[in-house]
């Protein structure tokens, strides 16, 4: 249980809040590379601030304030130029950098561009990767973006999907250090979506949870798995500050403003051996709807979209003055602390928890399928693998799969998605 003071510490992630300054420290992915080759301007909304991501014609990126710093025009219907955007109400043009590029009649009206020189308009870095565009809205000099090993695994089909959720960042990533809800969200509560009128999911037994460079990993054991589990004996990673990683698929829960959240996954499906070398020349991105159209409900068919429900559920900002935590909230409590501590190593003028300095290529993360995802399997094996066949035939984290998505996919695994009416896990 939290007092409302600090829960308003860890949920506010507008400028100068204890949360967003520590969350600008950080890296967040914001849209899909592919994204702005198919629409080279996108308005973003990205803790608390209203701002415009672009490519222009020289292949740069900038993130800018949304609103034109000459009358406040909306650079979302803006138009890129070879250096930057150019604003549709009176031309004036800004770099990635935020700096006036041209300021058409004003630079006319006085050779010496003494406005230009002085006209600035926000700027966030923006840098691609993995498929994604980064953003970093924090103090220079910014810190190295996390560059993980899963992203040069080789011979993957590999697609991003965002989704908009109508809730707090914390509740969100309060999920990822949260193993027991795998046994009654996503195994119980999909049995009796799928009919089923008894039978229980293997009880959880044992549970773990431990601090590492890159965040926490929880580990557990169930009725039906032992010590000798990878479960047990490798984890999974609740990657800080806003991430998680489950071995195959990363998420982030990456703050809109105080009461939306963008959620982003980024998956790895390994191709059979037969499909080898495959070699992706674009990843996908694309939006995954989260209530259905005809009925209103929330969508509860697919792993992340059971998650959603859950979110959702605790209202917009959840109350964590009157919950009730017990001892498989442990990780909860870790995970609290931690935030706290790096709200206070932010005030004194030091780095969070997670921030890279150095360069590191290909970071290491614990991943209990890695021998999977590194060597693969013949197509026989695979569709026989209690785990990983099933990714074989359905995109099982989130619903709407795009039909051009899914003839990439077929096109790359030799095999077709099928229709999923509710998760089998």
């Amino acid at each position: 249980m939290l007092t409302p003071e600090k829960n308003r510490q860890l949920t506010e992630v507008g400028p100068g809040t204890p949360m967003g300054e520590v969350l600008r420290r950080h890296w967040h992915p914001i849209a899909g590379i592919d994204e702005l080759d198919r629409n080279p301007i996108k308005t973003v909304r990205l803790m608390g601030e209203d701002l415009v991501l672009y490519k222009d014609l020289g292949g740069r990126y900038g993130l800018l304030d949304r609103h034109c710093a000459h009358r406040r025009a909306d650079l979302g219907y803006g138009f890129v130029e070879n250096e930057g955007i150019r604003c549709h109400y009176h031309g004036w043009q800004f770099n990635a950098r935020g700096e006036g590029v041209e300021l058409p009649y004003e630079d006319r009206a006085d050779p010496t561009a003494r406005l230009r020189a002085k006209v600035r308009t926000k700027a966030y870095e923006v840098r691609p990767l993995a498929g994604l565009l980064w953003a970093y809205m924090g103090p220079l000099p910014a810190p190295e973006l996390p560059d993980w090993e899963p992203f040069h695994w080789r011979n993957g089909f590999v697609q991003a999907v965002f989704a908009d959720i109508p809730c707090n960042w914390l509740q969100t990533q309060e999920n990822s250090i949260d193993p027991v809800h795998f046994e009654w969200m996503h195994e119980n509560w999909s049995r009796r979506l799928r009919g089923a009128t008894g039978g229980y999911a293997p009880t959880h037994r044992q549970l773990a949870f431990e601090d590492f460079e890159h965040g926490l990993i929880y580990k557990r054991i169930t009725e039906e798995t032992s010590e000798q589990h990878p479960l047990w004996t490798i984890g999974r990673v609740c990657l800080w500050p806003n991430g998680f990683f489950l071995g195959d698929h990363f998420e982030w829960r990456v703050p809109v403003d105080d009461e939306n959240t963008l959620s982003v996954t980024w998956s790895f499906i390994r191709v059979p051996r037969e499909s080898e070398p495959y070699v992706q020349q674009s990843i996908p991105t694309w939006t995954s709807p989260i209530r259905d159209a005809d009925t209103g409900r929330w969508i509860t068919s697919h792993v992340i979209n059971q998650d959603i429900v859950a979110w959702v559920g605790q209202g917009r900002i959840a109350d964590r003055t009157r919950e009730n935590l017990g001892a498989s909230d442990r990780g909860i409590a870790m995970l609290r602390r931690q935030l706290f501590e790096d709200i206070e190593a932010v005030q004194a003028g030091r780095d969070p928890k997670g921030v890279l300095r150095e360069p590191r290529e290909a970071l290491f993360l614990p991943s209990d399928s890695r021998d999977f995802f590194l060597h693969g399997l013949p197509l026989a094996d695979y569709r026989r693998h209690p785990k990983w066949n099933r990714l074989l035939t359905h995109f099982i984290f989130h619903a709407g799969q795009p039909e051009w998505v899914q003839e990439a996919h077929a096109a790359a695994m030799g095999v077709r998605i099928q229709p999923m009416a509710a998760l089998d896990l």
